[in-house]
């Protein structure tokens, strides 16, 4: 007796996506099933990228289906497919770019761009194509923890060339001015900056871009959340209450201009030593899921307080290049991971498929 598809489905609604919490029925990535007698062919099809968990969905998959009675062989074609989400109303989009998110603190000196780093390479490590914006203006750090140096090209006289490295393109206002000189602007002259560095940039299809913002909740934060097309956002705190008084404000800001939050990441939430092995949470514990608690948003991980991460960016080699297998990376990848799941399930751009109207006279 030969197998139905419907047979098929119904194991397939049996078994849950471990990235997702949902089946593969229900998040419709089970698609193209080809059935030949007792033989089976199927593509899962991801909406977000998994480099690294394709081969353990494929068994998961493989291994349901291979308990149906009668079953021959089972071909499992598991893939990622990132697609565009809608941004807010009314700000102009940025050709070639699916996806920015924001990455946004409160305050300084929580690890804001030591994350956005970490988090734009486990992206591009789980095989998206991916860029980075370094958005402060005042401090740019990002050429520093990538290790890149010289200043960007133009083919055409118009557009800048991004700068790569560790496979990601990168922009920042550091790659154009000296290390040491002071960016002496006043708030309208950051953000034209960064429209311009994000505008005038030939960035080549990335299916997320990662914006660095500056610290702070003031003018020119907001100004950037209301001029820059963002997909979602994530808030880097540590458990720290004066930190979390200030990541509460930026949340609250990106409501206020319609960003959706992602979720938050809580840094440096634990140090073990070194020499001792002993926990200890310095900053506190507990903050960061009171926050989302609080906020109905999800703690999308949270990271320990290492002086290998410190080290690493300061190096020119984040901990997600440095230690690809190590435990930290293991963390960034996870957040990655989650962070791609939550923008798959936002509402989807469709303003691509429209041709935009031109009247003239004729």
């Amino acid at each position: 007796m030969s197998l139905t598809e419907l047979q098929i489905q119904t194991a397939l609604k049996e078994i849950t996506d471990p990235n997702t919490g949902r089946d593969f029925v229900a998040t419709k990535s089970a698609r193209n099933i080809r059935i030949d007698g007792n033989n089976v062919a199927l593509d899962i099809v991801l909406g977000y990228p998994a480099r690294t968990v394709i081969d353990s969905i494929s068994l998961l998959v493989q291994d349901k289906l291979k308990s149906l009675p009668g079953i021959g062989s089972v071909f499992v074609n598991v893939k990622s497919q990132v697609v565009a989400h809608s941004v807010q109303r009314g700000v102009q989009l940025i050709p070639k770019v699916k996806n920015i998110i924001a990455i946004a603190s409160g305050k300084g000196g929580v690890g804001k761009s030591t994350t956005a780093v970490n988090l734009a390479l486990a992206l591009a490590a789980e095989g998206a194509s991916v860029g980075i914006l370094d958005a402060d203006i005042y401090g740019p750090s990002q050429p520093h923890m990538l290790g890149i140096t010289g200043r960007p090209e133009s083919t055409d006289g118009k557009s800048m060339e991004p700068m790569e490295r560790h496979g990601i393109q990168a922009m920042s206002i550091g790659f154009l001015i000296d290390a040491e000189t002071p960016m002496v602007w006043r708030g309208p002259m950051v953000t034209g900056a960064l429209e311009q560095l994000l505008g005038e940039t030939n960035w080549r299809e990335l299916d997320y871009l990662v914006i660095d913002l500056p610290p702070g909740t003031g003018d020119i934060q907001l100004t950037l959340a209301q001029k820059v097309p963002v997909t979602g956002a994530i808030i880097v705190t540590t458990p720290q209450d004066i930190a979390l008084l200030d990541a509460r404000r930026g949340l609250k800001m990106f409501e206020k201009v319609g960003v959706p939050v992602i979720g938050i990441v809580e840094n440096m939430s634990t140090h073990i030593c070194s020499q001792c092995g002993h926990e200890e949470h310095i900053f506190g514990t507990g903050g960061g899921a009171a926050m989302c608690q609080d906020y109905g948003v999800e703690l999308l991980g949270s990271l320990p307080l290492d002086i290998r991460i410190r080290e690493q960016a300061d190096g020119g080699m984040p901990t997600v290049v440095a230690e690809p297998e190590g435990k930290i990376s293991e963390i960034y990848l996870a957040i990655a991971r989650r962070t791609a799941v939550k923008l798959s399930e936002m509402s989807l751009d469709h303003s691509r498929k429209f041709p935009n109207i031109v009247i003239q006279n004729t």
